[in-house]
């Protein structure tokens, strides 16, 4: 399986596509960010990527209640850690690098390129990082975010219920206060990553449960911080907590990170943030975890592409058009072949695009030396772009993953490729941290309208201005690059205008579309992007993966308009074809 670091791919997206002059120009202007991604390359394919079919041939063993990780695996995070990898942009009072986001959006695509299932375990303790610094007391900061910033100790999310699913309103786990004010944490968690592993010496659980006389559904819940072995008086692992490891699932992919279910027996918590205020903290992880999701798709995607890219130039099969004679051709030069890696690319490029201006945005949000209106309008872009980053990046990584399979043929087919093992692995990022549907319904029923539209107008202004360049540059080799993108962008403004009309008279039908317009958002904001790197750049490289883009896949948004606008009613008629058989 072939994974080589993007470097270029990765410095023109921050260069010419986000812009040196926003977030993180200190770090490219001076050489940091590319020394960083070099040295992050060099860790990830010499260590990571070795294990990642181990991990996958290897699994996981679990022997009452312990999960023991692949041969390697150990060593590997021991060696992370002491590189320092796992606090780039954690606080500095805590031991941390306060790096940018955009840094670590750059090196969390090169780990999850190189190994999936490894890097999981990390991006859910940076979630955990964040939630704690932000909503803690200072006392739990103190105990507990050093040795999460070092890596020392893991940090889990727990929302997850047999009954619940998706739906947090329902969620049944309950806490208790106790006399010394802490609490007592009893219920069952599914699905709960890395919730058991001998990697680390603790395991710190962020846990949404009820108090008693909690308000009902979502408004009721709060959050607990809950160690796999409570701390003894000098901060060390002390005794075992009341929380054990039942069982890890058997899954299609990702079969070295363990899912776990966690029983919370009576196991002692501390409240995080205020009481029934928890999903305020634990949103807080979960939206760094989406663009983390997001990014393991920009990362899976690039591995597939880079895959196909190498079997199609090495496969050779017969004659591709304009071949006399002679040996078979490499099936690169068929064209159908050809259309296949070139919309791996594209969508690829698109998808990193969008997670890095994402990226972009929360650190503009978060500079202490920004104009607070800046910082304001930052943070309400970082809003609207994290459901598109997420769902729109791991669907493609889907495509991608599954166009990988069939550019290899039947040996895509076939363990021994590889190709297999990166479709298997991230199908579910389309899944966890909130399924992609429910990112397109939090888009259309917040996002698009949240403070009056104001941070949709102020994208759609940033792609229509990127459309007029496009067009004022339109040479022969962007072809109808600009009338493509100067299109999809008319589509996705009718379908916002038709939804933000329908949503409150008619939401079946408005969220009947909720899924098309994700995408839809996705293919004119990647396009724009894609555009603005191009024209920034002026490489031969970037127009053509461009021209693709606008010309083979942009093509879509009028008719994903459409789709939003005109079927409502084919869903809302669901009963009659959706009878049980």
């Amino acid at each position: 399986m072939t994974y080589e670091t993007p470097v270029a791919d990765i410095l023109h997206t921050m260069t010419h596509v986000v812009g040196e002059a926003e977030s993180g120009a200190a770090e490219i202007a001076d050489g940091t960010m590319e020394a960083i991604i070099g040295e992050a390359g060099r860790f990830a394919e010499a260590v990571l990527l070795p294990l990642d079919r181990v991990g996958d041939r290897e699994g996981l063993r679990f022997d009452a209640g312990a999960v023991t990780t692949a041969p390697g695996w150990c060593e590997a995070y021991r060696r992370w850690t002491e590189a320092g990898w796992n606090g780039l942009t954690a606080p500095q009072g805590f031991g941390g690098q306060g790096l940018s986001q955009l840094t670590h959006a750059a090196v969390q695509e090169i780990w999850h390129g190189a190994n999936l299932a490894f890097a999981l375990c990390p991006l859910l303790t940076a979630g955990a990082i964040e939630a704690l610094a932000t909503h803690a007391s200072p006392e739990l900061q103190r105990l507990y975010l050093p040795k999460l910033v070092s890596g020392e100790w893991s940090g889990t999310m727990n929302l997850t219920e047999p009954q619940a699913g998706s739906d947090l309103g329902a969620l049944r786990c309950r806490a208790e206060p106790a006399p010394d004010g802490s609490y007592r944490i009893t219920g069952e968690k599914i699905f709960i990553s890395y919730g058991e592993h001998d990697l680390t010496q603790n395991i710190v659980h962020l846990v949404l449960a009820r108090l008693p006389d909690a308000a009902p559904g979502s408004r009721g819940i709060s959050l607990f911080l809950v160690p796999k072995y409570l701390l003894q008086q000098d901060g060390t692992p002390g005794v075992r907590n009341a929380v054990a490891c039942a069982g890890i699932e058997r899954k299609l992919g990702m079969h070295a990170a363990p899912t776990c279910t966690m029983v919370y027996d009576g196991a002692t918590g501390f409240l995080v943030g205020e009481a029934e205020r928890g999903l305020n903290a634990m949103f807080t992880m979960m939206n760094r975890a989406r663009l983390a999701v997001g990014l393991e798709g920009v990362g899976s995607a690039e591995r597939a592409t880079q895959t196909a890219i190498a079997f199609a130039h090495e496969r050779r099969q017969g004659r591709a058009p304009g071949q006399a004679g002679g040996a078979p051709s490499p099936i690169v030069a068929h064209p159908d072949v050809a259309r296949m890696c070139l919309t791996m690319r594209a969508m690829t490029a698109a998808a990193r695009a969008l997670c890095y201006l994402t990226a972009r945005a929360l650190d503009e949000a978060e500079d202490p030396k920004g104009a607070p209106e800046t910082r304001r309008d930052a943070a309400e872009r970082a809003a609207l772009l994290t459901p598109v980053a997420k769902a729109f990046a791991t669907d493609i990584a889907n495509e991608v993953a599954s166009l990988n399979i069939q550019v290899h043929g039947g040996m895509g087919f076939i363990e021994d490729s590889g190709a297999a093992q990166v479709a298997r692995d991230i199908r579910i990022a389309a899944i966890y941290e909130g399924t992609n549907g429910i990112q397109a319904i939090d888009l259309v029923t917040r996002k698009i309208s949240s403070l009056g539209g104001q941070a949709f107008e102020r994208e759609m202004a940033t792609m229509r201005r990127v459309s007029e360049r496009l067009a004022a540059s339109n040479g022969p080799a962007l072809g109808r690059s600009a009338a493509r993108l100067g299109d999809a962008i008319a589509a996705l403004d009718r379908a916002t205008t038709f939804l933000r009309e329908t949503l409150a008279s008619d939401p079946t039908r408005a969220l009947a579309g909720a899924t098309p317009y994700l995408r839809l958002f996705g293919l004119a904001r990647g396009g724009a992007a894609l555009a603005n790197g191009a024209l920034s750049a002026g490489s031969d490289e970037r127009i053509a993966i461009l021209r693709f883009f606008a010309e083979q896949l942009l093509p879509e948004a009028p008719a994903l308009a459409d789709t939003v606008t005109t079927g409502g009613e084919d869903v809302a008629g669901w009963a009659e074809a959706l009878r049980l058989m």
